[in-house]
Protein backbone atom coordinates (compact mmCIF):
# COMPACT_ATOMS: atom_id res chain seq x y z
CA UNK A 1 0.00 0.00 0.00
CA UNK A 2 1.45 3.39 -1.02
CA UNK A 3 1.93 6.21 1.53
CA UNK A 4 -0.81 8.26 -0.16
CA UNK A 5 -3.26 5.36 0.15
CA UNK A 6 -2.39 4.94 3.82
CA UNK A 7 -2.99 8.66 4.39
CA UNK A 8 -6.35 8.45 2.66
CA UNK A 9 -7.52 5.49 4.71
CA UNK A 10 -6.27 7.01 7.96
CA UNK A 11 -8.15 10.21 7.10
CA UNK A 12 -11.45 8.34 6.70
CA UNK A 13 -10.93 6.35 9.89
CA UNK A 14 -12.09 9.47 11.74
CA UNK A 15 -15.89 9.32 12.01
CA UNK A 16 -16.23 13.08 11.47
CA UNK A 17 -14.43 12.82 8.14
CA UNK A 18 -16.53 9.81 7.25
CA UNK A 19 -19.68 11.89 7.87
CA UNK A 20 -18.33 14.60 5.58
CA UNK A 21 -17.91 11.96 2.86
CA UNK A 22 -21.48 10.75 3.46
CA UNK A 23 -22.78 14.32 3.20
CA UNK A 24 -21.12 14.58 -0.20
CA UNK A 25 -22.29 11.17 -1.41
CA UNK A 26 -25.88 11.90 -0.31
CA UNK A 27 -25.94 15.34 -1.96
CA UNK A 28 -27.06 16.14 -5.50
CA UNK A 29 -23.42 15.80 -6.60
CA UNK A 30 -23.27 12.21 -5.39
CA UNK A 31 -23.98 8.99 -7.29
CA UNK A 32 -27.52 8.42 -8.60
CA UNK A 33 -29.80 6.38 -6.35
CA UNK A 34 -33.14 4.63 -6.74
CA UNK A 35 -36.20 4.64 -4.51
CA UNK A 36 -37.74 1.57 -2.94
CA UNK A 37 -39.78 0.42 0.05
CA UNK A 38 -38.06 -1.37 2.91
CA UNK A 39 -39.87 -2.19 6.15
CA UNK A 40 -42.79 0.04 5.08
CA UNK A 41 -40.43 3.00 4.69
CA UNK A 42 -39.21 4.81 1.59
CA UNK A 43 -35.45 4.31 1.17
CA UNK A 44 -32.72 5.08 -1.36
CA UNK A 45 -30.37 2.39 -2.61
CA UNK A 46 -27.65 1.76 -5.19
CA UNK A 47 -25.36 -1.03 -6.27
CA UNK A 48 -22.00 -1.38 -4.55
CA UNK A 49 -20.20 -1.40 -7.89
CA UNK A 50 -21.67 1.96 -8.91
CA UNK A 51 -20.72 3.47 -5.56
CA UNK A 52 -17.12 2.30 -5.91
CA UNK A 53 -16.96 3.49 -9.53
CA UNK A 54 -18.17 6.93 -8.48
CA UNK A 55 -15.69 7.19 -5.61
CA UNK A 56 -12.77 6.29 -7.89
CA UNK A 57 -13.92 8.09 -11.05
CA UNK A 58 -16.72 10.62 -10.36
CA UNK A 59 -19.04 11.51 -13.18
CA UNK A 60 -18.06 14.38 -15.43
CA UNK A 61 -18.77 17.79 -13.94
CA UNK A 62 -18.79 16.56 -10.33
CA UNK A 63 -17.24 19.02 -7.88
CA UNK A 64 -15.34 16.91 -5.39
CA UNK A 65 -14.97 18.68 -2.00
CA UNK A 66 -11.51 20.16 -1.48
CA UNK A 67 -11.41 19.04 2.15
CA UNK A 68 -11.84 15.36 1.18
CA UNK A 69 -8.94 13.37 -0.32
CA UNK A 70 -9.64 11.56 -3.57
CA UNK A 71 -9.50 7.79 -3.97
CA UNK A 72 -6.76 6.50 -6.24
CA UNK A 73 -7.64 2.81 -6.38
CA UNK A 74 -10.72 0.63 -6.05
CA UNK A 75 -9.21 -1.05 -2.98
CA UNK A 76 -9.21 2.28 -1.14
CA UNK A 77 -12.82 2.93 -2.05
CA UNK A 78 -13.89 -0.60 -1.03
CA UNK A 79 -12.11 -0.26 2.31
CA UNK A 80 -13.97 3.00 3.05
CA UNK A 81 -17.28 1.45 1.94
CA UNK A 82 -16.71 -1.29 4.50
CA UNK A 83 -16.26 1.40 7.13
CA UNK A 84 -19.58 2.92 6.04
CA UNK A 85 -21.23 -0.44 6.68
CA UNK A 86 -19.47 -0.85 10.03
CA UNK A 87 -20.69 2.54 11.21
CA UNK A 88 -24.16 1.62 9.91
CA UNK A 89 -24.36 4.54 7.53
CA UNK A 90 -25.57 2.01 4.98
CA UNK A 91 -26.60 -1.65 5.04
CA UNK A 92 -26.87 -4.43 2.54
CA UNK A 93 -30.30 -5.25 1.15
CA UNK A 94 -31.88 -7.89 -1.07
CA UNK A 95 -34.57 -7.32 -3.67
CA UNK A 96 -37.80 -9.13 -2.89
CA UNK A 97 -39.71 -7.64 -5.80
CA UNK A 98 -39.88 -4.57 -7.96
CA UNK A 99 -39.33 -1.59 -5.66
CA UNK A 100 -39.40 -3.84 -2.57
CA UNK A 101 -36.29 -4.49 -0.45
CA UNK A 102 -35.50 -6.48 2.68
CA UNK A 103 -32.44 -6.26 4.92
CA UNK A 104 -29.83 -8.87 4.05
CA UNK A 105 -28.32 -11.13 6.69
CA UNK A 106 -24.93 -10.63 5.07
CA UNK A 107 -23.56 -7.32 6.40
CA UNK A 108 -20.22 -7.31 4.51
CA UNK A 109 -19.63 -4.93 1.63
CA UNK A 110 -19.51 -6.48 -1.82
CA UNK A 111 -19.56 -4.71 -5.15
CA UNK A 112 -22.20 -7.09 -6.47
CA UNK A 113 -24.62 -6.32 -3.62
CA UNK A 114 -27.31 -3.70 -3.16
CA UNK A 115 -26.82 -1.16 -0.38
CA UNK A 116 -29.41 1.09 1.22
CA UNK A 117 -28.54 4.43 2.75
CA UNK A 118 -29.28 4.85 6.45
CA UNK A 119 -27.35 8.08 6.88
CA UNK A 120 -29.64 11.09 6.40
CA UNK A 121 -27.17 13.87 7.18
CA UNK A 122 -27.62 16.80 9.49
CA UNK A 123 -31.28 17.03 10.57
CA UNK A 124 -31.04 20.54 12.04
CA UNK A 125 -32.63 22.16 8.99
CA UNK A 126 -35.36 19.52 8.87
CA UNK A 127 -36.14 20.04 12.57
CA UNK A 128 -36.20 23.80 12.05
CA UNK A 129 -38.65 23.51 9.15
CA UNK A 130 -40.85 21.13 11.16
CA UNK A 131 -40.92 23.60 14.05
CA UNK A 132 -41.81 26.46 11.70
CA UNK A 133 -44.56 24.32 10.13
CA UNK A 134 -46.10 23.56 13.53
CA UNK A 135 -45.87 27.21 14.59
CA UNK A 136 -47.44 28.30 11.30
CA UNK A 137 -50.28 25.82 11.75
CA UNK A 138 -50.97 27.03 15.29
CA UNK A 139 -50.77 30.62 14.07
CA UNK A 140 -53.42 29.96 11.41
CA UNK A 141 -55.66 28.08 13.84
CA UNK A 142 -55.64 31.13 16.14
CA UNK A 143 -56.99 33.34 13.35
CA UNK A 144 -60.19 34.30 15.28
CA UNK A 145 -58.11 35.97 18.01
CA UNK A 146 -55.76 37.80 15.65
CA UNK A 147 -55.66 41.57 16.00
CA UNK A 148 -57.62 43.38 13.34
CA UNK A 149 -54.57 44.75 11.50
CA UNK A 150 -53.22 41.19 11.01
CA UNK A 151 -56.56 40.04 9.64
CA UNK A 152 -56.58 42.94 7.19
CA UNK A 153 -52.97 42.18 6.21
CA UNK A 154 -53.78 38.49 5.62
CA UNK A 155 -56.80 39.46 3.51
CA UNK A 156 -54.76 41.89 1.39
CA UNK A 157 -52.00 39.32 0.89
CA UNK A 158 -54.51 36.63 -0.14
CA UNK A 159 -56.27 38.94 -2.59
CA UNK A 160 -52.95 40.16 -4.04
CA UNK A 161 -51.73 36.59 -4.53
CA UNK A 162 -55.02 35.63 -6.18
CA UNK A 163 -54.85 38.60 -8.57
CA UNK A 164 -51.18 37.87 -9.32
CA UNK A 165 -51.98 34.28 -10.32
CA UNK A 166 -54.96 35.42 -12.39
CA UNK A 167 -53.01 38.08 -14.30
CA UNK A 168 -50.02 35.76 -14.76
CA UNK A 169 -52.21 33.03 -16.27
CA UNK A 170 -53.99 35.60 -18.47
CA UNK A 171 -50.69 37.12 -19.61
CA UNK A 172 -49.21 33.70 -20.46
CA UNK A 173 -52.32 32.72 -22.39
CA UNK A 174 -52.53 35.94 -24.41
CA UNK A 175 -48.80 35.94 -25.15
CA UNK A 176 -49.00 32.36 -26.39
CA UNK A 177 -52.06 33.23 -28.49
CA UNK A 178 -50.39 36.21 -30.20
CA UNK A 179 -47.29 34.21 -31.13
CA UNK A 180 -49.28 31.09 -32.02
CA UNK A 181 -51.23 33.06 -34.63
CA UNK A 182 -47.89 33.78 -36.31
CA UNK A 183 -47.03 30.07 -36.46
CA UNK A 184 -44.89 29.54 -33.36
CA UNK A 185 -45.44 28.08 -29.88
CA UNK A 186 -44.08 30.46 -27.24
CA UNK A 187 -44.60 29.79 -23.54
CA UNK A 188 -43.46 32.03 -20.73
CA UNK A 189 -42.48 29.78 -17.79
CA UNK A 190 -43.59 26.57 -19.57
CA UNK A 191 -43.18 24.36 -16.46
CA UNK A 192 -44.98 26.69 -14.06
CA UNK A 193 -47.85 24.27 -13.37
CA UNK A 194 -45.92 21.00 -13.69
CA UNK A 195 -46.78 19.10 -10.48
CA UNK A 196 -43.89 16.65 -10.92
CA UNK A 197 -41.24 19.38 -10.55
CA UNK A 198 -40.03 21.15 -7.45
CA UNK A 199 -40.61 24.81 -6.65
CA UNK A 200 -37.35 26.07 -8.16
CA UNK A 201 -37.50 23.77 -11.20
CA UNK A 202 -41.01 25.06 -12.00
CA UNK A 203 -39.44 28.37 -13.04
CA UNK A 204 -36.94 26.72 -15.41
CA UNK A 205 -36.57 27.40 -18.27
CA UNK A 206 -37.75 30.99 -18.48
CA UNK A 207 -39.41 30.43 -21.87
CA UNK A 208 -39.79 27.89 -24.66
CA UNK A 209 -39.98 28.74 -28.37
CA UNK A 210 -40.60 26.30 -31.21
CA UNK A 211 -42.39 26.14 -34.53
CA UNK A 212 -46.07 25.20 -34.53
CA UNK A 213 -47.01 21.75 -35.81
CA UNK A 214 -48.44 21.51 -39.30
CA UNK A 215 -52.18 21.39 -39.90
CA UNK A 216 -53.16 24.31 -37.64
CA UNK A 217 -53.35 27.06 -40.25
CA UNK A 218 -57.16 27.23 -40.36
CA UNK A 219 -57.38 27.35 -36.56
CA UNK A 220 -54.86 30.20 -36.44
CA UNK A 221 -56.80 32.14 -39.06
CA UNK A 222 -60.06 31.65 -37.16
CA UNK A 223 -58.53 32.79 -33.86
CA UNK A 224 -56.94 35.79 -35.59
CA UNK A 225 -60.30 36.85 -37.07
CA UNK A 226 -61.99 36.50 -33.68
CA UNK A 227 -59.27 38.49 -31.93
CA UNK A 228 -59.26 41.36 -34.42
CA UNK A 229 -63.07 41.40 -34.35
CA UNK A 230 -62.91 41.91 -30.61
CA UNK A 231 -60.38 44.72 -31.06
CA UNK A 232 -62.67 46.37 -33.62
CA UNK A 233 -65.62 46.12 -31.25
CA UNK A 234 -63.57 47.67 -28.43
CA UNK A 235 -62.62 50.61 -30.66
CA UNK A 236 -66.01 51.23 -32.24
CA UNK A 237 -67.99 50.75 -29.01
CA UNK A 238 -65.96 52.76 -26.51
CA UNK A 239 -68.84 53.31 -24.12
CA UNK A 240 -69.48 49.58 -23.65
CA UNK A 241 -65.78 48.74 -23.41
CA UNK A 242 -65.15 51.60 -20.98
CA UNK A 243 -68.03 50.31 -18.89
CA UNK A 244 -66.43 46.87 -18.90
CA UNK A 245 -63.08 48.31 -17.77
CA UNK A 246 -64.78 50.40 -15.08
CA UNK A 247 -66.64 47.32 -13.84
CA UNK A 248 -63.36 45.43 -13.52
CA UNK A 249 -61.89 48.31 -11.53
CA UNK A 250 -64.88 48.34 -9.21
CA UNK A 251 -64.60 44.58 -8.86
CA UNK A 252 -60.98 44.84 -7.69
CA UNK A 253 -61.82 47.67 -5.29
CA UNK A 254 -64.68 45.66 -3.78
CA UNK A 255 -62.42 42.63 -3.57
CA UNK A 256 -59.81 44.49 -1.55
CA UNK A 257 -62.46 46.20 0.58
CA UNK A 258 -64.16 42.88 1.34
CA UNK A 259 -67.52 44.14 0.07
CA UNK A 260 -67.76 41.98 -3.04
CA UNK A 261 -70.83 40.18 -1.71
CA UNK A 262 -73.96 42.14 -0.88
CA UNK A 263 -73.99 43.51 2.67
CA UNK A 264 -76.49 41.83 4.96
CA UNK A 265 -76.83 42.99 8.54
CA UNK A 266 -76.14 40.55 11.32
CA UNK A 267 -79.66 41.00 12.62
CA UNK A 268 -81.12 39.91 9.28
CA UNK A 269 -78.88 36.83 9.28
CA UNK A 270 -79.95 35.86 12.78
CA UNK A 271 -83.67 36.44 12.13
CA UNK A 272 -83.75 34.87 8.69
CA UNK A 273 -85.96 31.96 9.88
CA UNK A 274 -88.27 34.08 12.01
CA UNK A 275 -91.66 35.32 10.65
CA UNK A 276 -91.39 38.89 9.47
CA UNK A 277 -93.81 41.01 11.54
CA UNK A 278 -93.94 44.77 11.72
CA UNK A 279 -92.60 46.45 14.84
CA UNK A 280 -94.76 48.56 17.16
CA UNK A 281 -93.19 51.76 15.84
CA UNK A 282 -93.99 50.78 12.26
CA UNK A 283 -97.58 50.00 13.21
CA UNK A 284 -97.98 53.38 14.97
CA UNK A 285 -96.60 55.21 11.96
CA UNK A 286 -98.90 53.25 9.70
CA UNK A 287 -101.82 54.06 11.95
CA UNK A 288 -100.97 57.76 11.98
CA UNK A 289 -100.72 57.87 8.20
CA UNK A 290 -104.04 56.08 7.69
CA UNK A 291 -106.59 57.87 5.47
CA UNK A 292 -109.64 56.22 7.08
CA UNK A 293 -111.90 59.12 8.32
CA UNK A 294 -113.44 56.89 10.99
CA UNK A 295 -110.00 56.24 12.59
CA UNK A 296 -109.32 59.96 12.75
CA UNK A 297 -112.38 60.39 15.01
CA UNK A 298 -111.17 57.71 17.44
CA UNK A 299 -109.24 58.54 20.57
CA UNK A 300 -105.70 57.30 21.14
CA UNK A 301 -106.86 54.47 23.43
CA UNK A 302 -109.42 53.34 20.89
CA UNK A 303 -106.79 53.39 18.15
CA UNK A 304 -104.45 51.29 20.27
CA UNK A 305 -107.23 48.79 21.01
CA UNK A 306 -108.07 48.52 17.32
CA UNK A 307 -104.43 48.01 16.47
CA UNK A 308 -104.16 45.14 18.97
CA UNK A 309 -107.22 43.53 17.41
CA UNK A 310 -105.59 43.74 14.00
CA UNK A 311 -102.45 42.11 15.38
CA UNK A 312 -104.48 39.27 16.85
CA UNK A 313 -106.23 38.74 13.52
CA UNK A 314 -102.90 38.63 11.67
CA UNK A 315 -101.51 36.11 14.15
CA UNK A 316 -104.56 33.87 13.68
CA UNK A 317 -104.15 34.06 9.93
CA UNK A 318 -100.49 32.97 10.25
CA UNK A 319 -101.51 30.07 12.48
CA UNK A 320 -104.17 28.91 10.01
CA UNK A 321 -101.65 29.02 7.16
CA UNK A 322 -99.16 26.82 9.10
Amino acid sequence: MSPNAADTLSFYEDEKNLKKLCDFLRSSEGPPVREAIEMDKRVYYLKGEKLVNFMVEPKKGTKWPKNLPRFKTRQEAIAVCKELCNYQYMHRSVKRGKGDLVISRDRDFDESGIFTWIYEGDKSFSHLMTTLLIMGFLFCVCFPIWPNFLKVFAWYMSVSFLLLIFFLVTFRGLLFLFVWILGYDFWFLPNLFDEQLGFVDSFKPLYSFEKTKEGQLMYRIGIAVAFFSFCWWAITQPSEFDGFVAAQGDFIKDLYAGTLLSDVSQADKENIDKPKMESLEDLLKKLESSDDPEEELLSEDERLEKMMENLMDEEEDLTDEE
